[in-house]
């Protein structure tokens, strides 16, 4: 299990989320921004904005995902 914040996923808090995946704290991220976005939570929108425009441009998305795959395997376990 390891963990990754809010922050270090692109957006502004210090929320931490865990998994045993890259894949599982990035879907946590897309829930906590979506909850964030339902509650008017303004700090988040961005985050949020670009969160739903990143699979517009794959090739971009992918840069992302991979370098939060690479970030995600260079954490130490929790």
């Amino acid at each position: 299990m390891k963990t990754m914040t809010c922050r270090q996923l692109g957006g502004p808090c210090g929320l931490e989320h865990h998994g045993e995946s890259a894949d599982d704290v990035i879907n946590a991220q897309d829930q906590h921004l979506k909850e964030a976005e339902k509650a008017g939570d303004a700090a988040h929108q961005p985050a949020r904005d670009d969160m739903k425009k990143r699979w517009l441009r794959p090739r971009k998305a992918l840069g992302w995902y991979n370098d939060t795959k690479q970030a995600f395997a260079d954490l130490p376990e929790d």
